[in-house]
């Protein structure tokens, strides 16, 4: 899967037909908008990442009952990210609320997370599993609880095996795109 931020699309960039456009919430200054992106891009795929638990900016904060009707809605969404998931129970709610025709995929963000990764991948109801690794989040979960900074290699090595062994797809960043005509000063508040 190629999933990329929607505002790749404020660009002249050629995008592979298949793409999955990505939009954080956290970045969303509202419903209104996210609506609107929906949309604007009927045809399009989308994985919609709802942050819990952000305490960095931006922090736009939307609840899941609020994002469940346009959840219902738009078909187009394929994809429903849940943050700081540490265990099979941290989704159920989710499960429970959001369409099945919809993939629900854990992001992994601590290592408490990468040791209850058969957990959470058993709790997943689709046939194609999915999970999303936060590099930067796991990082800092482990200088945070004062583990040693060399475990990030190897949680990353075992969360990879896991995924490999058990055909789930493991969604990692790889690299990023920086622009210097980003105006925009009011993103990080909604």
């Amino acid at each position: 899967m190629l999933l990329v931020s929607q505002n790749i699309g404020n660009y002249e960039i050629n995008i592979p037909k298949d793409t999955v456009f990505r939009i954080n919430m956290a970045w969303c200054n509202s419903i209104s908008e996210l609506k609107e992106k929906l949309e604007k891009n009927i045809n399009s795929s989308f994985f919609i990442d709802l942050p819990i638990g952000r305490i960095k900016p931006p922090n736009n904060r939307y609840t899941l009952d609020e994002m469940i009707p346009i959840l219902n809605k738009n078909e187009n969404v394929k994809f429903f990210a849940v943050s700081n998931v540490e265990s099979g129970d941290d989704l159920k709610e989710f499960l429970e609320k959001i369409p099945n025709r919809i993939n629900i995929v854990p992001k992994i963000e601590s290592p408490n997370a990468v040791l209850n990764i058969d957990e959470i991948c058993n709790s997943l109801r689709s046939e194609n599993r999915f999970v999303m690794l936060d590099h930067d989040d796991l990082f800092s979960n482990i200088i945070k609880n004062n583990e040693n900074k060399d475990n990030f290699q190897m949680y990353i090595k075992k969360l990879d095996e896991y995924c490999e062994k058990n055909q789930i797809s493991l969604l990692r960043t790889v690299g990023v795109v920086f622009s210097d005509d980003e105006r925009r000063l009011t993103q990080y508040e909604k």
